[in-house]
Formats: structure tokens, C-alpha cells, sequence
């Protein structure tokens, strides 16, 4: 089957305001026919995870990034990550990379540690503030998620998501989803 999915361009209220774009599903067969409603879903809770992670990050003092950030320190679960590691997951230049882990570390939520298997490079990890920091805004979503989605379908949904972000991950060229190990 082809891809019958395609952005339609934003249209413009009447004050002149632009309005999101939509999705349509043509020509699509009726199985595709909630194409459309599943991916309006997805872009509301696109939205509403970046006001959450805003909200959340600048109540803390921090920045989205940061945020994520703290996230992926807490999901290598004490190993501790490199420089390196985290500036690739989050897309950051080498100098950007530093300016955040001197804010973080300043901050008291992350500390650098020699590396044992590279004595040029450093580990970085979480401090008790910056784990509370992942608690606390990690508890924020597992309370939606326990809201949302009935015990009984939650490996489904999770299963969901993790093909759709592999999915993603092919189209972005990154090969694969990048998951804590």
C-alpha cells in the first residue's frame, strides 16, 4: 500500500492567527481510516509532554535539556555516562555538551568521576538532588500514565511506543531507538 498520508499547510483564522495544521487520510483503506485520529493524538500529547517538561524543568530551575539530561543519567542507573555518550543522545556540540555539565554539576546534580577503563575521560552521574530531580518529575508522568492507561494494557502500550520509536529512529537515520542499556 502507499503512504496516502500528507500535511495539509496551515490555514489562517479569521484574525489572522495561524492555526496548527492538520492531518488528512486519503484515499486510505478503511482500515487506515483512524490514521488521522491517532495521529492528532499523538501531536496532543507531543505538546502536552513539552508544556509538562517545561513546567516541570523551570519550577527546578532547569531547562528542558537539562531535563533530559538528568533523565538519561538516571536511566544508566549509577554506571554513569561520558561526555561523549550524552552529547550524542542529546544532539549537543562538544562545547554545548560542557556548558551543560558545568550548569548541572554547579547546580550540585551531577558529578564528574574518573573514567576506570579511559584515564582521559570522565564519567559523569547523578548526585541525590539530581535523582530526586528525575524522581520528582519521573512521578509526575508515571501519575498520567496510571491514569491513563489500565494496568492490564500497559505492556501493550509500552510495546506500542517502542515500535513506533524504533519506527522513528529508522527515518531519522539513527538506526535504532536509543534505549538505557
Amino acid at each position: 500500500m502507499t503512504d496516502t498520508t500528507q500535511a495539509v499547510l496551515p490555514d489562517v483564522s479569521p484574525d489572522g492567527v495561524p492555526v496548527s495544521p492538520t492531518v488528512s487520510v486519503s484515499d486510505a483503506a478503511p482500515s487506515d481510516t483512524d490514521l488521522a485520529e491517532l495521529l492528532t493524538a499523538f501531536r496532543l500529547l507531543q505538546v502536552q509532554h513539552g508544556r509538562v517538561l517545561q513546567h516541570e524543568s523551570i519550577s527546578r530551575g532547569l531547562n528542558a535539556t537539562d531535563t533530559r539530561f538528568v533523565f538519561f543519567l538516571a536511566a544508566a542507573d549509577g554506571d554513569g555516562v561520558t561526555p561523549k555518550q550524552a552529547g550524542e543522545y542529546l544532539e549537543l556540540t562538544t562545547g554545548a555538551m560542557t556548558s551543560l555539565i558545568d550548569r548541572l554539576e554547579q547546580r550540585g546534580h551531577l558529578e564528574r568521576r574518573p573514567n576506570p577503563q579511559d584515564r582521559r575521560s570522565v564519567l559523569l552521574h547523578l548526585t541525590a538532588t539530581g535523582a530526586e530531580v528525575a524522581r520528582q518529575i519521573g512521578a509526575v508522568y508515571s501519575d498520567a500514565f496510571r491514569q491513563a492507561v489500565a494496568p492490564a494494557e500497559r505492556r501493550r502500550v509500552a510495546t506500542s511506543f517502542e515500535g513506533l520509536a524504533d519506527a522513528l529512529a529508522r527515518r531519522s537515520g539513527s538506526g535504532s531507538a536509543d534505549r538505557p542499556a
